[in-house]
């Protein structure tokens, strides 16, 4: 089985066990007591977070230990919101951040404070011009990931950081996807992250609020990480975390170089393949091992259900692999296609072979997805006397409705439209990507008693 899904959670790192498994031994006690135990699990909760914060690139008073990266995400915004009051209660995100992100300012919205969702390019990246636009006299945080979750693009932080910096704004970054490769750069206030990211055992975040910072903890008081993580610290998981975070380090630059050639070459060779694919992301600036794509007329729930049958475990952010039956807000935000779409995020150390073999399995499979579908192999091209023709789809799921639009747009003469009847919300975002892939006129979106009509020009 290859397991191809690390940007979920890497398989945990030699180091990380063995140092999980030394401080089960040594780090049960209360590191708040001064008897020897306690003494001695306070040494090694200290030796952690020095090594975590060397790893972040700041002091160690700066660092506290979460639970998870989740609810250090929730507590820091949270935090900063509350520390900056005064100045006001506008929040800046990014439409592409991570979903613990999203639910935190989805609360602030709802108890009255102001949020501005930045938009990305077709990459997935922000632009500096739109933060700097989004900047408020009443701004009080900004957040924005470091590289992105579903497609790898890394964003311009460094840059970001300096707008915010020079507004008086601090700028918290969500680094989970990236702080295993190395440090973020840029004058940042406040940074997340979660250890199953880098090979580290679930169950351990760390958030760092610079020196300076206004910052006020919410919910009960707790004396425990400088009262901005209640409770009893995992000192077990947080010693294998940061031992972790270390071995992970010190192999980055030799496997970053390695997975850059085998994320590289799926990008290259499956639109060899497989056609009617379309690539997503950054195809340079990206962080190593992910590398993402959609397929037309794939059901991606489906498609997912295959691979794993054929020893790839790989995930997606398609509508059809989701109970919303809505897509990912990421690939939403970036305007691409959808349906079929597959994340592959390879772990330090997966073999060349693996890959190899992946490329190998997957035309197979996507090819027996889609005659299962019965989507088209070709777009006809005899006319019919019609210049429109209507296609009903309503109450059908992707990649459905898209399909029977590639059956019909060869039935009607060039210039003449087919309006696709669809009340699935994919279709708002596959057909438009189906038009660009296929050449034909995207005209937009017209309202019907039921659904939406979608109107798709012929034009070759």
């Amino acid at each position: 089985m290859s397991y191809f899904d690390a940007a979920s959670a890497a398989p945990l790192h030699p180091v990380a066990r063995q140092a999980l498994q030394a401080s089960l031994n040594e780090g049960w006690a209360d590191p708040a007591r001064l008897y020897r135990e306690g003494r001695r699990a306070r040494l090694l909760l200290d030796a952690a977070r020095e090594a975590a914060a060397d790893a972040v690139g700041c002091r160690a008073d700066e660092l506290v230990f979460t639970s998870s990266g989740t609810r250090a995400v929730h507590s820091g915004i949270a935090g900063a919101l509350a520390g900056r009051r005064r100045v006001g209660r506008h929040l800046i995100v990014s439409a592409v951040e991570h979903s613990s992100v999203l639910h935190s300012a989805e609360v602030h919205e709802a108890d009255g404070g102001t949020l501005t969702q930045v938009p990305v390019e077709r990459t997935g990246a922000v632009s500096v011009e739109a933060y700097a636009a989004a900047l408020r006299p009443d701004t009080a945080l900004a957040c924005l990931q470091s590289a992105n979750h579903e497609v790898g693009t890394e964003q311009p932080v460094a840059e970001v950081a300096e707008v915010c910096r020079a507004a008086g704004v601090p700028l918290l970054v969500d680094a989970a996807q990236s702080l295993g490769w190395g440090r973020v750069e840029g004058d940042w206030s406040l940074l997340t992250a979660s250890a199953h990211k880098w090979g580290g055992p679930s169950g351990v975040g760390l958030l760092v609020v610079r020196k300076g910072v206004r910052f006020a903890p919410q919910g009960p008081a707790d004396e425990r990480e400088s009262g901005r993580a209640a409770g009893f610290e995992n000192i077990p998981g947080i010693v294998a975390a940061a031992a972790a975070l270390r071995a992970v380090r010190a192999e980055a630059a030799e496997e970053a170089a390695r997975l850059r050639e085998l994320t590289d070459r799926i990008r290259v060779r499956v639109p060899e393949l497989v056609p009617d694919v379309e690539v997503v992301g950054d195809p340079a600036r990206r962080v190593p091992g992910i590398v993402t794509f959609s397929c037309l007329y794939v059901d991606g729930e489906t498609l997912l259900h295959e691979l794993d049958r054929a020893g790839f475990s790989v995930s997606s952010g398609s509508s059809c692999t989701s109970s919303t039956l809505t897509p990912s807000h990421v690939l939403k935000a970036m305007g691409v296609l959808s349906e079929g779409n597959v994340r592959v995020s390879l772990p330090p150390g997966t073999p060349e072979e693996d890959v190899d073999r992946f490329l190998s399995v997957l035309p197979g499979t996507v090819s027996a997805v889609r005659e299962k579908l019965g989507a088209p192999v070709e777009v006809t091209k005899t006319p019919a006397a019609s210049d429109t023709l209507v296609v009903n789809a309503l109450g059908k799921r992707c990649p459905i409705p898209v399909i029977e639009l590639a059956k019909v747009i060869g039935d009607v003469p060039v210039g003449g439209t087919v309006r696709v009847l669809s009340d699935d919300e994919a279709a708002r975002l596959d057909i438009p990507a189906w038009c660009e892939m296929r050449g034909q006129e995207y005209v937009g979106e017209e309202p019907a008693d039921h659904g939406s009509a979608y109107v798709v020009r012929r034009v070759s």
